[in-house]
């Protein structure tokens, strides 16, 4: 690697962990700004912001527009002008030759270079390669006697160029801005990641995440500060905006390298990696006022904490995002909706929140009781819509058309799909968002009602199989319990076996394998696109199988017309999992 002239100080970073909104460009830019006056205050020499902070991820189809992209750029040039005494790298689409996911470098007052993505994920819930031409290969910059190697995203997850070119050019920083969607267990597994790169490289790496949340997606920011050892030495929260600064020893990295010669042959045969701009440092105080090599580190939240805070961030972005200032929801006693309530509470408060009540003749007096204690408890308000005569009105209208046949799964139906023009007649009313109650197990086996319990706009727990609600409720619970000393779930909408309620006596067991062995099967065949006999390999017996396969495989055309959900598994339904309605493929 290279030698450099004079030793290089500390440098001062600031990860500017936003929550942008999707083609609010005005909004992202005074956020951006904000973010760099607030950097500047705290003396910080280089801020970075995420993967197309500019714009919002993902942009999707208004990249195709040529004014949005205009728009963008006149954004981002007002931005550099405001340069001054700091650098800062801005995520924005840029429009040259084609479209390219690229990190623009400003300083002194205008845009000093441009960096362009060099890997463009096209799996799961990516579809760069739609919009984006690919990168050529590295890029540094010289900050002061700092030499920093840039990368978006995608880049650092591949081992590899061009983060390793530019550690063998010299970098001693690397830096990442990203749009890293979330779901469980993705910050242990994107931090460790960032741990093994900081290692590979002998860099120091900077990783700035976008937080909030965009349709289904989630982001959950954990920008951090890794050492050229590995150690992660500044992490800002999780799932909430913040200005995490840093200050870092670029001199340690080019030490070590000194004393482990590992990569020096791997280095003579690097590509060359070009400077693509050379700035002064910006003033700041003196050295001494600032600890080398520390920053603060927000403990992670545990497995189930982060899932739940995940749905709050998820649908609270949602509401806000699109204009409403409240959700309505129907509450049947079921631990599916009362998980929803909890959620919508917290993340709008109760008065944000408002449900629905709506007992048949088959509802039991028991979970209308639970019903009615969640609302109270939740500090929601709650309407009372009996639809025995609304039932008899539909069973009176049909009666000649259904003359000799007996009642089944139709009559069921009506009652769930009575409740959703319920439902949206107060949405229409008074201009509320319905939030859809289903969870991904029944959303995978086809176990709703279209145009019933599928209805409204947003479907929060829709990719949490029904184990995961039980665990989320728990957990909601013993929160509340912790810190009011109070029930807030009543215990029986936990440990009621579970039932839709549409027919006498009626348990989810009877229509589905025990959700102890559902869910399983569901994880192999949806998560892991297992076939048959893999799963029957696992140990699951086949007449289980069969019937999980059939089910989810005969239920797509339901799942197409469901409202958007928050993604929360490595797999989810919609942007994820993409399987053609008319197909007759089987296992």
């Amino acid at each position: 690697m290279p030698p450099m002239s004079t030793p290089p100080g500390p440098l001062r970073l600031a990860l500017c962990q936003m929550n942008a909104t999707v083609g609010d460009i005005a909004g992202n830019e005074r956020k951006i700004s904000d973010g760099i006056a607030a950097a500047r205050g705290q003396q910080a020499e280089l801020v970075l912001f995420p993967e197309l902070a500019l714009t919002g991820y993902p942009p999707e189809d208004l990249l195709l527009k040529e004014h949005f992209l205009q728009d963008t750029r006149r954004a981002l040039d007002r931005l550099a002008a405001e340069t001054h005494g700091i650098v800062a790298l801005v995520g924005f689409p840029e429009r040259d030759d084609d479209v390219y996911n690229a990190l623009a470098v400003l300083a002194d007052g205008a845009v000093q270079g441009i960096y362009r993505k060099n890997y463009l994920p096209n799996y799961g819930v990516f579809d760069e390669q739609r919009y984006f031409a690919t990168g050529d290969g590295g890029a540094l910059i010289e900050v002061g006697e700092v030499k920093i190697g840039l990368t978006i995203c995608e880049d650092i997850w591949e081992p590899g160029a061009p983060a390793s070119d530019e550690a063998y050019a010299g970098a001693s920083v690397i830096v990442n801005l990203s749009a890293s969607p979330y779901h469980a267990g993705k910050a242990v597994e994107r931090e460790r990641m960032l741990i093994q790169r900081a290692r590979d490289s002998m860099c120091v790496v900077a990783f700035c995440g976008l937080v909030g949340g965009q349709d289904e997606l989630v982001f959950d920011g954990h920008s951090l500060v890794v050492d050229h050892r590995g150690e992660v030495i500044a992490r800002a929260g999780q799932f909430t905006e913040e200005l995490l600064v840093a200050t870092v020893d670029p001199l340690a990295p080019r030490t070590y390298r000194l004393r482990d010669a590992r990569h020096r042959a791997a280095g003579r045969d690097a590509r060359p990696v070009p400077t693509i701009a050379r700035l002064e440092l910006p003033e700041t105080p003196a050295d001494d006022e600032h600890p080398l090599t520390r920053g603060p580190i927000a403990p992670l939240l545990e497995p189930t904490a982060e899932v739940y805070t995940a749905l709050v961030c998820g649908l609270r972005d949602y509401v806000r995002k699109n204009g409403f200032d409240r959700v309505v929801l129907g509450l049947s006693g079921g631990v599916d909706s009362a998980l929803v309530a909890c959620v919508a509470v917290d993340a709008l408060g109760p008065d944000g929140v408002a449900v629905a009540v709506m007992p048949s003749p088959y509802s039991s007096q028991e979970t209308q009781a639970d019903a009615r204690q969640l609302a109270d408890n939740l500090g929601v308000e709650r309407y009372e819509f009996n639809i025995q005569p609304a039932m008899r009105a539909y069973a009176s209208t049909l009666a000649d058309t259904f003359a000799g046949r007996k009642p089944d799964l139709t009559e069921e139906n009506l009652q769930a799909r009575i409740r959703g023009n319920l439902l949206m007649a107060l949405s229409n009313k008074f201009g509320w968002l319905v939030l859809a109650t289903g969870n991904k197990s029944e959303m995978s086996v086809g176990y709703s009602t279209l145009y019933g319990d599928l209805a409204g706009g947003f479907a929060v727990i829709k990719d949490c199989p029904k184990l995961r609600v039980y665990e989320l409720t728990r957990y909601r619970d013993a929160l509340a319990r912790e810190t009011t000393g109070r029930e807030l779930v009543p215990a029986m909408i936990i440990d009621r076996p579970p039932s839709a309620e549409l027919r006498p006596d009626q348990k989810d067991e009877d229509s589905l394998p025990p959700y102890a062995v559902l869910d399983p099967i569901l994880d192999g065949y949806v998560e892991q696109d297992l076939g048959r006999d893999q799963l029957i390999l696992r140990g699951f017996r086949e007449q289980d199988v069969d019937k999980v396969i059939a089910l989810v495989d005969r239920a797509e055309y339901k799942r197409r017309q469901a409202p958007p959900g928050i993604k929360i598994t490595s797999r989810a339904f919609g942007r994820d999992r993409r399987v053609p309605i008319t197909n007759k493929y089987r296992g």
